[in-house]
């Protein structure tokens, strides 16, 4: 059996090793190379910070010219659906209107300074992993903007399944003297929530291993995309590794969640700014791990290339 091995990591090049076990040997040298991960956080958080705080602060603008009936908000309970809904339908008419007038120019703006400073973020981080690797930061902001007009589209579908639940379980009951299914709509908005997501992860490895093969064949944004379709055996590798990373995803928000509830049977006698330091202390930590794993799928990816790649490329 014809093996190659690339920077000590072993690929069976007839396809008997699975994506997901060379996989393993991929985490273990992200580990041990903790620059990779602080490259990623490093560009990650010099967008996401500036961005959070913008929005922070035009948030709180918004809402001191916009106040909301907080005596409402805080006694909203889960034993009392209906009524929730009617308060934070009247939160929403109030709030819809100013952000609305600010999200014409605000989304826009953040979306495409994140275009291009993810395209040159990750052309550092790339050849940070291998230097051989060509700098094309025009190409992956090309490609970086089609991967963000595929997510939009998958939100938009979201949406609009969850307006379509809402009106079948809720609204026509109610318009018929009825009683609203809740329990159904929640069912269908989790059902839709992980068939996307999943649907999402089995075709996004398209918009992920695109850039990498334009830096290493020095290719344009729609030739990137035509090779990525013709890898061969190594599609179903990928397609594995990106359905593994969506699991570490969900995985990784549910530690999130279960952390972040840890100190609650201690309220009593827990203050609540250490309640505020230990959930920014939680999400912190969350993205540290989700940049981790990003890094990993692409050197995960470098690595099944090298071991598949056809003797042209070579």
């Amino acid at each position: 059996m014809e093996r190659l091995r690339e920077d000590g990591i072993v690929s069976a090049a007839d396809g008997s090793v699975r994506g997901t076990q060379s996989f393993v040997h991929t985490l273990a040298e992200c580990w041990s190379r903790p620059s990779l991960t602080a490259l990623e956080v490093l560009w990650r958080w010099a967008f996401g910070a500036p961005a959070l705080l913008l929005v922070w602060s035009i948030a709180k603008r918004i809402l001191a010219e916009n106040p909301l009936n907080m005596v409402a908000l805080h006694a909203m309970t889960v034993t009392d659906p209906m009524r929730a809904a009617e308060t934070l339908a009247e939160a929403a008419a109030v709030l819809v209107p100013p952000v609305s007038r600010v999200a014409v120019w605000l989304v826009p703006a953040l979306l495409v300074t994140w275009v291009v400073w993810s395209s040159l973020g990750r052309t550092v981080v790339l050849r940070r992993v291998d230097s051989s690797l060509r700098a094309k930061p025009v190409t992956l902001m090309a490609l970086q903007a089609i991967r963000m007009a595929g997510l939009a589209a998958s939100f938009a579908v979201w949406f609009l399944w969850l307006q379509w639940a809402a009106r079948v379980t809720v609204k026509d009951p109610l318009e018929r003297g009825a009683e609203p299914n809740l329990v159904g709509y929640f069912a269908m908005a989790i059902v839709a929530t992980l068939g996307l997501f999943t649907l999402w992860a089995v075709v996004s490895w398209v918009f992920s291993v695109a850039p990498l093969l334009a830096m290493l064949r020095g290719l344009g944004a729609r030739a990137s995309l035509t090779a990525a379709f013709r890898l061969g055996p190594l599609k179903g590798k990928l397609v594995e590794i990106n359905l593994v990373m969506g699991i570490v995803k969900i995985a990784l928000i549910v530690l999130a969640m279960v952390f972040s509830a840890t100190p609650l049977p201690f309220e009593s006698v827990a203050t609540p700014e250490f309640l505020h330091m230990w959930w920014i202390g939680v999400g912190l930590l969350y993205f540290v791990a989700s940049d981790f794993f990003h890094v990993a799928r692409l050197v995960g990816y470098l690595h099944l290339y090298r071991a598949y790649e056809v003797p042209a490329d070579r």
